[in-house]
């Protein structure tokens, strides 16, 4: 299995261009991401329902998706799984990073505590993880902030109740959107995008051409309207957005946003 991981490892991009995906919001990459993906760019890959980002001020989250199930308000659980947390911290260290674990919470829409914490979120931290996306509740968040550890969850809450790992390494369901384990994701206060496999590759290329596409043609072209009439800026605004379009479709055979 170990071998296994590490051959998978070997095939995914390298870490210098994970950190120049971190460069850019997740909308950005959301717009070069849809110029070469196969699937449908309006319901696949995104979250459907809202996050609430509680670390805005860290920017960006990268890292492949650790993925973990949990219900606190079930206090059988830890009598159940008493070496669930060392069995899984374990589990934890031996994929590679960087991380973002996405956390299911089995108790919504109850809220009977939070998986995250202080202590939870240093831990995570020295085992490479970054972050979490949970649809459940998240505590201690300046600690956690001061441990570089984002979070992009549905709620605060006070307690920690029985918040045991249940089960992890499968497919969990956040935010209305099913995610794999080591999935490539994107997040920031916008929401998040979970990398289908096949468009790792190409995306910090389509990201950075749609990047640079925009500040080339829609973007130039309302930013220079000064002294201009608005018949001028309208005409000047069809043209780049013509432009735009044309540029997108010879690079990627999709006009894209305009």
């Amino acid at each position: 299995m170990t071998r296994k991981k590490a051959k998978s490892a070997a095939n995914r991009p390298p870490l210098s261009e994970l950190l120049g995906l971190k460069r850019f919001n997740t909308p950005t990459i959301y717009n070069g991401w849809e110029q070469i993906t196969r699937h449908n760019s309006a319901r696949d890959g995104v979250n459907l329902d809202e996050v609430r980002d509680f670390m805005p001020q860290m920017g960006p989250m990268v890292g492949y998706a650790v993925t973990v199930v949990c219900r606190p308000g079930d206090r059988r659980v830890p009598k159940r799984m008493p070496k669930a947390w060392s069995e899984y911290r374990r589990y934890v260290a031996s994929l590679p990073g960087p991380k973002i674990v996405v956390l299911q919470d089995l108790d919504k829409p109850r809220t009977w505590g939070s998986f995250w914490g202080e202590v939870n979120a240093n831990a995570h931290r020295a085992l490479g993880c970054v972050g979490t996306i949970t649809d459940g509740a998240v505590r201690d968040i300046d600690e956690m902030t001061n441990a570089g550890f984002k979070a992009i969850a549905r709620r605060l809450c006070v307690g920690h109740a029985a918040a045991w790992p249940v089960r992890w390494g499968c497919p969990v369901t956040v935010f209305g959107r099913r995610v794999e384990p080591g999935q490539l994701i994107h997040a920031d206060k916008h929401g998040f995008l979970a990398v289908p496999r096949e468009d790792e590759a190409r995306l910090l290329e389509a990201t950075r051409f749609m990047d640079e596409n925009e500040c080339r043609t829609v973007i130039g072209a309302a930013r220079s309207s000064a002294g201009c009439s608005f018949e001028e800026t309208l005409a000047a605004l069809d043209a780049a957005g013509a432009e735009f379009g044309k540029a997108a479709k010879q690079a990627f055979g999709r006009r894209g946003e305009w």
